[in-house]
C-alpha cells in the first residue's frame, strides 16, 4: 500500500500560490543558493539517518519529498503539475517514462505518485553509494544498473522492473544517459517501453522542465538555482503498448517534445 494521499497527490493540477511567503532566511539573502541547498542538505540528511535505522518507509519518503517541493517554493520558484488524474484513474502498475532534466524530479516525484500507487525508480548505481543520498536510495529497493554495459543495463530493468510490476509496484524510468537541459530523441531509448510489454503493463510519460535547478560544473547535484525559470511536470495519458511499442516510444517522445516546447514559449512570454 502507498501511503495516505495528501493534497498534492489528489489534484488533477498543483500550482504554487503567487502570494506564497518566500522563507525568512530567503528574503534576507537575495541568493537563492544561500538558503535553498541548506534546506535540502537538512531534509536528506534527517532523512538518511531514518534509512540508516531501518526507519525510512513510505509515509517518511512522501513526506521529505513534499519537503524538497516546499524548499525550491521557498526560494521563490513556481512548481506547477499537470495530468495527475491519469496516475489515479489507470488501474494497476504503470511504468512511468520521463526526461530527466535536474536532481529535482527525483526528489518529487515520489511525493506525487508514492500517496497512489507504490513505485520503484531505474537508478546509476553511483547513487546506492553517495555518502548523502544513498541510505535513502538503498532503503527504497531501486532497480540498479550500471550504465556501462547496454545488454546487462536492460536484463537488470527487464528482469526487476518484471519482479515489481508483478508485485504492484510501479516503476520510474528516465531513459536518458544522464540529466540533460536539452532533450535530444536520439538518445532516448525505448527500455522503459520494452519493460512495459513485457510486463504487459500500460505506459505513462512525463515531461518534465525542473532546469530552475541547475546542473553543477563540478557537483552535478549543486548548480545555480534560479527563480526566474518555472518548473513544470505534465503527467500523460496512460496507453498500452502494442508488438515491439515503436508507435508508443514515438508518442512518449513527442508528448515530452512538445511539452518542452510550449513551455519554453510560455515562459517566454511571462518575462
Amino acid at each position: 500500500m502507498g501511503a495516505q494521499i495528501g493534497p498534492i497527490a489528489s489534484q488533477d493540477t498543483y500550482r504554487t500560490q503567487p502570494d506564497r511567503r518566500r522563507s525568512l532566511l530567503s528574503g534576507i539573502f537575495l541568493r537563492p543558493v544561500i538558503t535553498f541547498y541548506p534546506q535540502v542538505f537538512g531534509i536528506v540528511a534527517m532523512n538518511a539517518l531514518k534509512a540508516s535505522r531501518g526507519k525510512y518507509g513510505d509515509a517518511e519518503w512522501v513526506s521529505s519529498s513534499i519537503d524538497i517541493l516546499h524548499a525550491i517554493e521557498n526560494v521563490g520558484i513556481t512548481v506547477e503539475m499537470t495530468g495527475m488524474d491519469h496516475i489515479r484513474k489507470t488501474a494497476g502498475p504503470v511504468v512511468l517514462i520521463g526526461n530527466h532534466m535536474s536532481t529535482l524530479e527525483t526528489f518529487v516525484l515520489p511525493g506525487v505518485i508514492q500517496p497512489v500507487r507504490p513505485v520503484a525508480f531505474v537508478v546509476k548505481d553511483s547513487l546506492l553509494t553517495h555518502p548523502v543520498f544513498g541510505p535513502v536510495m538503498r532503503s527504497r529497493d531501486p532497480i540498479v544498473v550500471g550504465r556501462v554495459n547496454p545488454r546487462e543495463d536492460l536484463r537488470a530493468v527487464l528482469e526487476g522492473g518484471a519482479r515489481r510490476l508483478s508485485s504492484g509496484i510501479s516503476v520510474i524510468i528516465f531513459p536518458q544517459s544522464t540529466r540533460s537541459v536539452a532533450f535530444r530523441p536520439e538518445e532516448f531509448n525505448s527500455l522503459g517501453i520494452k519493460l512495459a510489454s513485457r510486463a504487459g503493463v500500460p505506459v505513462i510519460p512525463i515531461a518534465l522542465k525542473t532546469d530552475a535547478w541547475g546542473i553543477g560544473s563540478r557537483i552535478k547535484d549543486i548548480g545555480r538555482i534560479d527563480p526566474s525559470k518555472k518548473v513544470h511536470f505534465a503527467f500523460g495519458e496512460a496507453m498500452a503498448v502494442e508488438g515491439r511499442g515503436h508507435d508508443e516510444h514515438e508518442r512518449v517522445v513527442r508528448f515530452i517534445r512538445e511539452h518542452l516546447e510550449r513551455w519554453e514559449k510560455e515562459d517566454a512570454d511571462t518575462k
